[in-house]
């Protein structure tokens, strides 16, 4: 490709290697030991609720928590074969966030399509919202 890309001309490549999952895929990945990653700001949480067991790290955090060499990293960050599925509101953000983690050496890391809200949509479980 010559010259900059569009959003989404960069988010279709991102996507490129990304083997999303679809919630119950998700849902699924996570009781196997895959850990669920919620990137969602702090006022998208307390307004829609939150997945139980998501692991919260807003975007801005996510690469040194999931990079286990970072000296910041979580305790679920033990090496670079974790399976890491990222997700946002909607499924865009999570994307370019999963591509970010396989760019610094996470290589089974992925999205959730459709994000927090397929997820709700799909009747899985949600903490209430703190409205």
């Amino acid at each position: 490709m010559s010259g900059p890309l569009g959003i989404d001309e960069h988010l279709a490549y991102a996507r490129l290697d990304l083997d999303r999952v679809t919630p119950h895929e998700a849902h699924e990945a996570a009781r196997e030991g895959a850990v669920l990653v919620d990137t969602r700001p702090e006022f998208q949480r307390a307004a829609d609720g939150t997945i139980p067991g998501a692991l919260i790290i807003e975007r801005n955090h996510l690469e040194w928590r999931c990079d286990p060499s970072s000296g910041a990293s979580v305790p679920e960050a033990t090496g670079r074969d974790v399976r890491w599925i990222v997700l946002c509101d909607e499924g865009y953000a999570s994307s370019l966030a999963a591509a970010s983690l396989r760019a610094i050496g996470l290589p089974r890391a992925t999205d959730l399509a459709g994000g927090f809200q397929a997820w709700r949509a799909a009747g899985l479980p949600v903490t209430p919202p703190a409205r």
